[in-house]
């Protein structure tokens, strides 16, 4: 092109010169994005996290062995596990490895699965070189990019494993309503927990580990018994003085062993009561757990020898209330308090 062409077309004199744009193409194309632009695509998995406990000690120790065996477990069970339900490997992060599958069935089955094969793996292995893993699956939305993953639905499953114990599974709310009464494995409800970055908290189940500890929450929901059901909470210790938990407890304790006494009503043991103690769980939940009707829960508060106790008894199902009631009393007519409290549960129940 020649200088003079250069000029013509810088000064708009050109006959090959673009046609002016309109006042709307203006605005639209400074307003949108390209039409070539992505859109960022989303989907819904069940996302496993897992990672190796204590690491970097195990590396510490014996880097190369350690290194070698991780290799070796991948190959040999994780990846083998994975295909077998139908999973994939998200990425490998160090000692850890997010995985997607599209069935939280199958996540689930996947990870109960995968650290029984990685107990039988040690079993033959000095305690301080097992590789041990703890895993976390969540169930929500995640954002595609390529063949990697993002977002709250694999953030909650990292942190869900690092709630895990060594060789155990935590699994979010979500996951748990999607396996309830397809497997047979049971959970521990943790109830709702507070995770790091993640700005609401997740309703949180472990598996059943082998201590046994805490009440087992079967992923097959109990049945209602033909008796009208109740679990007596733990009472809330409003005192200052921490000391007064022991009477708290123990005239939750009284109030159990009152009612059971009653042959019309089916009571939850003790023991499975306080494993809720000091949780914050709704009680529609616990009375799915526990396979009761009616819940009944309450504070205590002990000034001097004066004692307030605040009872009431819920329809859980329903979510309402059918009663509650305040006892003031002297600390000499406890024992009065209590037998009047169970005297009015009784005759507020349906079982009267």
């Amino acid at each position: 092109m020649s200088k003079a062409d250069v000029n013509e077309t810088q000064s708009g004199k050109s006959s090959e010169s673009t046609p002016p744009r309109d006042a709307n193409t203006i605005c639209r194309s400074e307003s949108t994005p390209a039409m070539s632009e992505e859109r960022v695509q989303r989907r819904l998995a069940a996302i496993l996290a897992i990672d190796v406990v204590g690491y970097s000690r195990l590396t510490e120790r014996d880097e190369v062995g350690t290194l070698a065996t991780l290799k070796s477990r991948r190959q040999e069970i994780l990846q083998p596990m994975i295909s077998k339900h139908n999973g994939r490997i998200i990425k490998l992060i160090g000692d850890g490895a997010l995985i997607e599958f599209g069935s939280a069935v199958n996540a689930v089955d996947c990870a109960v699965e995968l650290q029984k094969a990685m107990d039988i793996a040690n079993a033959d292995v000095a305690g301080d070189r097992r590789i041990v893993l703890r895993a976390g699956i969540n169930l929500g939305d995640v954002m595609v990019e390529g063949n990697d993953l993002y977002g709250d639905g694999v953030n909650v499953a990292a942190r869900l494993e690092s709630l895990s114990e060594p060789g155990g599974l935590c699994i979010s709310g979500s996951v748990f309503e999607q396996i309830n009464g397809k497997l047979p494995h049971s959970f521990v409800s943790l109830g709702s927990q507070t995770l790091k970055n993640i700005d609401r908290p997740v309703q949180t189940y472990r598996l059943a580990g082998k201590d046994g500890a805490a009440a087992v929450v079967s992923a097959v929901e109990l049945s209602l018994p033909a008796k009208p059901s109740i679990v007596v909470l733990p009472f809330v210790n409003m005192s200052a003085d921490a000391e007064q938990a022991y009477f708290v407890d123990g005239l939750t304790e009284d109030l159990i062993t009152d009612l059971s006494k009653v042959p019309e009503l089916f009571v939850i043991a003790r023991n499975s009561s306080f494993a809720y103690k000091g949780r914050s769980v709704d009680t529609r939940q616990i009375a799915r757990e526990l396979g009761v009707k009616y819940v009944l829960e309450g504070s205590a508060r002990r000034v001097a020898d004066r004692v307030r106790i605040n009872a009431q008894l819920i329809d859980a199902p329903a979510g309402g209330h059918i009663w509650a009631d305040r006892f003031d009393r002297d600390l000499a007519d406890i024992f009065a308090a209590q037998d009047e409290s169970s005297e009015r549960l009784w005759r507020g129940s349906p079982a009267s």
